[in-house]
């Protein structure tokens, strides 16, 4: 608007601002029937932004065309994102799985000849000799199964209570797009892009063309007050007056700063069923509008309350009996304690609606449902069997659209409106490579992402770059003044930049040559980098357009002809192992592919080929047999190209 002004030259007493958060008649027609001024504050806060960003973007990314190679870019939070996906690579790779076991128990109650046969139930070891469990092998192990395995198991303790669990709050951008990937698979670009449409318009029949949500670029959660009674109107038709709380309720933002005058994502009309109007919509359109309908009218409906039971059973040694009978000093402090949990659904409030999605890094819930026969403290129950299982500790998982801007979000770095451009940006300019839902850095991230953090730690500072945000929202607030905001930031970044230039390192990662020649013009073959890493291309480009990808030797043979394995990278930039032999214009030639690393040992059973799994094991590809890693001692990855 104040753009608008400015172009226009209009003067500032003919100019009024209309502000409203959904494209609706109704919505239209009271924000101008409300016109307000321009807020200088607002203008002030972009203009500092943009520039901010300029600053950053515009005078670190020549220094990286000119230090390492083109099209390389860096950015106040593009540089930030990055990494953060390249910190979590380093975890992963510098992971070593560790082997741990847990005991579970199998138990059933006691039934005479005649009596109804109950079902059995599993507890978990929980306690042993009053520490927590830590059982590192098979040899830790043993001697406890085979004492658990006659012993008298004898419950101590029953805990039976209620839970209420509360709704999730109403979309904001961040949530939407967490919750879009999870459920529905989609990037944040998707999401937002979809978003924009349902907001815009789209025909509906006779209602003709409409906006679905309302503003889909909000950090807020709060609901108007005639969109929370239109809720409370259709909950208490549809499903009833107990589906409703006393109170409307309220939500409070969890992000670190937030605009809290704007309104979450929520219908326009929560009377327009997904069902009804699905007809007019894409698939996408659809799947994405009922999210945002669900999570919108499970925020406003009551809580769900759970039964929650807790039993604690002793498992007693024959050691430790007197005249074959447990004694109350074996139960006080039993040297094993087994533990069964479970919940049960008393009233589903909003989970008749709605469920919130988790992420892979989010601990499991309790198993709810669970069903356990009638039991009192001091039975005893029969031991049906001992279940003593192996695991290995987990690296923890890349990064996805999902819990990216969650990380960013929680560091308070961005705004709802540049997480989408961001992980399109990173992605784009070759730092980020897709592979399902996962984010994995190429090599060039790792190499640019070193050079910024040894050069310019303050733009790359976590809490640095989300004490700018602050500022910039002190700035909308009115209560920082935006030039002296900037005047502060460049001063002390002019000075790391000067000093970047004179010492930052020449890679030049430009054309390498290969010692091969272009079989289709006879110039040398040079490596080039692309936007998904490395490929090998004549040096005529453009008159000579032949590419090949570009490869790493293994050292390890083929299962299929005996050729070398070699890693090489699809279009999108994934990692992936295929014969030497293959050759794309023969039908006949070996086909033998693996996205998994090809491993040196061979089955220590049948002698086939021995690839990494994701669990810290190897899988035979021929018998199929997994073995752990830490056993085969696992040769370093192959090096030489």
């Amino acid at each position: 608007a104040w753009h608008l002004m400015a172009a226009a030259e209009i003067p500032e007493r003919l100019a009024r601002r209309v502000v409203f958060h959904e494209i609706t008649h109704e919505a239209i027609e009271e924000a101008f029937s409300h016109p307000g001024k321009i807020n200088m504050d607002l203008v002030n806060a972009q203009q500092a932004r943009r520039i901010l960003d300029r600053l950053v973007g515009y005078q670190i990314s020549p220094l990286l065309w000119e230090r390492v190679r083109n099209r390389l870019t860096a950015g106040r939070v593009q540089s930030v994102a990055v990494r953060l996906i390249v910190e979590r690579e380093r975890e992963i790779q510098n992971f070593v799985p560790e082997e741990y076991w847990s005991i579970e128990a199998e138990l059933a109650k006691k039934i005479e000849e005649g009596e109804k046969e109950y079902p059995s139930f599993t507890a978990k070891l929980y306690r042993l000799r009053g520490e927590e469990v830590d059982l590192k092998s098979e040899d830790d192990v043993r001697p406890i199964v085979d004492e658990l395995e006659t012993a008298t198991y004898i419950i101590t303790k029953i805990k039976r209570g209620t839970r209420r669990r509360r709704p999730a709050a109403p979309f904001t951008t961040s949530t939407m797009q967490q919750e879009a990937s999870r459920k529905l698979g989609f990037t944040a670009r998707r999401t937002m892009a979809v978003a924009q449409q349902l907001y815009m318009g789209l025909p509906i029949g006779e209602e003709g063309e409409v906006g679905l949500i309302t503003y889909m670029r909000t950090d807020s959660t709060n609901v108007a007050e005639e969109a929370q009674a239109q809720a409370r109107e259709y909950i208490g038709k549809r499903f009833g007056e107990k589906f409703l709380p006393a109170k409307p309720p309220k939500y409070k933002t969890k992000a670190r700063v937030a605009q809290e005058a704007h309104e979450a994502i929520r219908p326009t009309s929560v009377f327009r069923e997904p069902r009804a109007i699905k007809q007019y919509l894409t698939r996408d359109q659809y799947r994405l509008y009922n999210l945002i309908w669900q999570r919108f009218v499970a925020s406003q409906m009551a809580p769900a309350v759970m039964d929650t039971m807790s039993v604690d059973i002793a498992a007693v040694p024959q050691r430790e009996l007197v005249s074959g009978q447990v004694v109350d000093s074996s139960l006080q402090k039993p040297d094993y304690l087994f533990r069964a949990t479970g919940s049960n659904v008393r009233f589903p409030g909003f989970l008749i609606v709605y469920q919130e999605g988790r992420d892979e890094d989010q601990p499991e819930e309790e198993e709810v449902g669970r069903i356990f026969p009638p039991l009192d403290e001091g039975e005893i129950l029969r031991l049906l069997r001992l279940l003593p299982e192996q695991h290995f500790t987990q690296p923890p998982p890349r990064y996805t659209d999902a819990t990216l801007v969650r990380t960013l979000e929680e560091y308070g770095i961005g705004r709802p409106s540049t997480y989408a451009p961001t992980i399109a940006t990173i992605q784009n300019r070759g730092y980020v490579v897709r592979e399902g839902r996962a984010l994995r850095p190429t090599e060039i991230a790792f190499i640019v992402n070193d050079l910024l953090m040894k050069h310019f730690p303050e733009i790359m500072d976590y809490e640095f770059t989300a004490h700018m945000e602050e500022d910039l929202d002190r700035i909308a607030r009115g209560e920082e003044d935006w030039v002296a905001v900037l005047r502060r930031f460049y001063g002390p970044f002019s000075q790391t930049l000067e000093r970047a230039k004179q010492n930052m390192e020449y890679l030049n990662l430009g054309d390498q040559p290969t010692g091969e020649v272009c079989e289709k013009c006879g110039s040398p073959m040079v490596i080039r980098w692309g936007r998904y890493g490395k490929f090998i291309a004549c040096s005529n480009y453009p008159a000579c357009r032949n590419t090949k990808s570009f490869y790493v030797r293994t050292g390890v043979r083929c299962p299929e002809c005996g050729g070398e394995l070699l890693e090489r990278r699809t279009r999108r930039g994934r990692v992936f192992y295929g014969c030497e032999n293959y050759d794309g214009d023969n039908p006949d030639s070996c086909q033998f592919t693996t996205w998994n690393r090809p491993l040196p040992q061979p089955c220590p059973k049948c002698g086939g080929l021995l690839t990494e799994g994701r669990k810290g094991m190897a899988k035979c590809v021929q018998c199929e047999e997994e073995f752990a890693l830490e056993e085969l001692e696992v040769a370093e990855a192959p090096v030489g190209s």
